[in-house]
């Protein structure tokens, strides 16, 4: 959005005024936009990433294992868990980039007006992050379940809750939250510290300012920018997410997380927890 000044009024993005319920409300739409349907378009590399990440030997390429489901289950089965990826990240897509600009604004306008800018996409990266992943965690709980038990855990989005719920109660939604936090929070801190630089550095290289650029141009900066930071922090949060992944599928009934992780990681070890790491650098 171009950035201008109105007589009489505040900065003005497009025809909305920057840092107004309306404008914080446009990002949180915007995130639900970016992040619902991206992940779910993406669904078949995240099951097979998750599936493989629980079991190493249940495939022995990614290709192999499209081919696999496919003969077996058809396209649904390509995209199995397709309901909760979509509700999960479209929740926490609007936590993200909404709250993102909140704690933006709140920590760089009003608080530590001073502060230095990589500072302030940190911590205002962090605080959405946190309160975004505990919309996503109950939706990645059934999915991870869902994706990485044989047979399924559960058939759809509904059942699976239901099962949950059902087994161990709302708690058993949230037994990977913390795990959660520590793949999102890092992965978002850096997605969006990195991004923020690298754009700004890209247009220092480029010599002239964002706004004598049209959209399309300022689109394709935001993308190079987007896709450098996505390797980043990917590479940063894999291990997080292979922990994800073996707690929603492997927490034994009354297993506290620490006990579950150490015997997880004694099971997989360092090199382990590298498992799908280029499939996840592709999604």
């Amino acid at each position: 959005m171009s950035v201008t000044k109105t007589e009489g009024r505040g900065p003005q993005a497009g025809n909305i005024e920057l840092f107004s319920g309306k404008y914080f409300a446009a990002c949180g739409l915007g995130g639900i936009i970016s992040c619902g349907p991206t992940h779910t378009a993406v669904t078949p590399l995240d099951l097979v990433k998750c599936r493989r990440q629980v079991d190493p030997k249940i495939y022995t390429s990614n290709l192999s294992a499209w081919r696999s489901i496919f003969a077996k289950e058809g396209l649904r089965g390509v995209f199995f868990g397709w309901a909760p990826t979509a509700v999960g990240y479209s929740f926490q897509g609007a936590g993200k980039y909404g709250f993102y600009e909140v704690f933006k604004y709140y920590y760089g306008e009003q608080l530590f007006p001073n502060a230095n800018k990589t500072v302030v996409y940190l911590g205002a990266s962090a605080s959405a992050e946190f309160l975004a992943d505990i919309a996503l965690c109950p939706f990645e709980a059934v999915k991870v379940r869902m994706q990485t038990t044989l047979p399924p855990y559960a058939s759809s989005l509904r059942e699976g809750w239901s099962k949950v719920t059902a087994k161990e109660g709302l708690g058993g939604l949230y037994k990977g939250l913390y795990p959660l936090w520590g793949r999102q929070i890092p992965y978002t801190m850096v997605k969006f510290a990195t991004f923020e630089t690298t754009v700004t550095q890209i247009y220092k290289t480029l010599g002239k300012p964002k706004e004598s650029y049209n959209a399309l141009q300022q689109t394709g900066v935001s993308f190079l920018g987007g896709y450098i930071a996505g390797i980043g922090c990917a590479v940063i949060s894999h291990p997080a997410d292979v922990m994800v992944s073996k707690l929603n599928a492997d927490r034994q009934p009354g297993e506290s997380g620490g006990k579950a992780m150490s015997r997880i990681y004694g099971n997989i070890g360092f090199r382990g927890l590298w498992n799908g790491l280029p499939v996840r650098i592709a999604m």
